[in-house]
C-alpha cells in the first residue's frame, strides 16, 4: 500500500526534524514525503534538505507565492502545491502537519484500516504535553480526524474533489466522504504527539473564521449556534461563542460562497442532527 505524504511547513524549524525523523522510522515507510516550505524565514528548508540528502523519499518544494495568512486556505494552497509535484501512483494520500511525532507503527496500523473497502479516511488522535505527561487534545469528537493528520484513500480523495482551500476544509472533507458513501475510521490506540497545540495562533483577524465556516457548510443558524457553543466550551473560551456567531452572520450578510451544494448541505444537516440525537438518547 503506497503512502504519499504532503507536509506544509511555515517556520517549523523547532519541530520539522522530529516529524521527519518519526516518519522515516516507520515500520511501513511512505513512498514519498513532500515538505512544502510555505514562506519560512527560519531554518525549516535547511533542516528538510538535510533529511532529504539521507532519505531519497523526502523532497522539498518552495511556495514563493505568499498570500495573506488565511486560516485553512493558506495551508491547503501549500498542500495543493506539494500534491502537484507527485505522480498518481499512490493508494493513500496524507496531509500531515510539521509539528507531529508519530509512533513507529502509525502508517502500518492506518494501512490495516484502509484494507477495508468501505473506509475512505482514517487517522489516530493528537496528544499535547501537560506538565510531564501527554494528554489527548479534547477539541473534537472521537469520530473526527484532526486536520493535523489526515489520510485519504485515493478513490475517496477524488470523490470529494480533493481539499478545499477554506476554513472548515477538515470538516467538509469528512462530511462529503460520508455523502459519497465512505466511512471515517478513527483509532483511539494510535496517539500522535502534537508539539504545537491547536489554537496557539488564535487572533482577532481569524476569530470569526470558524463561524464563517459553519455558514459555508450550510449548517443553518440552529446547528451553527450549537456547534459554536460546543467548540467554545471545549476550548474553554466562552468569548469565542460570540466570535463564531459574528462570523456566521458576517458570512450570511455578505452572501459568501458555500463549500457544498444544496443537496450536499441537506445531507450534512441531517447527518448533524442524527449525531446530536444519538448523543442525547
Amino acid at each position: 500500500m503506497n503512502f504519499y505524504i504532503v507536509i506544509p511547513a511555515h517556520n517549523e524549524a523547532q519541530f520539522i526534524g522530529k516529524t521527519l525523523q518519526s516518519l522515516v522510522r516507520q515500520s511501513l515507510p511512505a513512498k514519498k514525503i513532500v515538505v512544502v516550505n510555505d514562506g519560512s524565514t527560519d531554518a525549516t528548508p535547511e533542516i528538510v534538505l538535510k533529511y532529504a540528502e539521507e532519505n531519497p523519499e523526502i523532497s522539498l518544494v518552495h511556495n514563493f507565492l505568499q498570500d495573506p495568512h488565511e486560516p485553512g486556505a493558506k495551508v491547503i494552497k501549500a498542500f495543493r502545491l506539494g500534491l502537484e509535484t507527485l505522480d498518481d501512483n499512490y493508494d493513500i494520500i496524507c496531509k500531515f502537519d510539521a509539528d507531529l511525532i508519530f509512533p513507529e507503527d502509525y502508517l502500518e496500523k492506518i494501512a490495516a484500516h484502509f484494507r477495508k473497502p468501505e473506509v475512505g479516511m482514517a487517522g489516530g488522535f493528537c496528544s499535547i504535553k501537560q506538565g510531564e505527561s501527554w494528554e489527548l487534545e479534547n477539541l473534537t469528537g472521537k469520530d473526527h480526524i484532526r486536520g493535523a493528520l489526515k489520510a485519504y484513500k485515493k478513490d475517496c480523495f477524488n470523490a470529494i474533489g480533493g481539499l478545499k482551500p477554506a476554513m472548515g476544509w477538515d470538516t467538509v472533507d469528512e462530511l462529503l466522504a460520508q455523502y459519497h458513501g465512505w466511512k471515517i475510521k478513527t483509532d483511539k490506540k494510535l496517539v500522535v504527539k502534537h508539539l504545537k497545540p491547536t489554537g496557539t495562533n488564535y487572533n482577532k483577524s481569524s476569530k470569526n473564521k470558524q463561524g464563517e465556516a459553519f455558514y459555508s457548510l450550510r449548517y443553518g443558524l440552529v446547528i451553527s449556534i450549537i456547534a459554536s457553543a460546543k467548540l467554545a466550551l471545549k476550548k474553554e473560551k466562552t468569548s469565542y461563542f460570540k466570535d463564531y456567531l459574528q462570523g456566521y452572520f458576517k458570512a450570511k450578510n455578505e452572501k459568501q460562497p458555500f463549500l457544498v451544494n444544496e443537496e450536499e448541505g441537506q445531507f450534512i444537516r441531517k447527518l448533524r442532527w442524527k449525531k446530536m440525537r444519538s448523543k442525547l438518547f
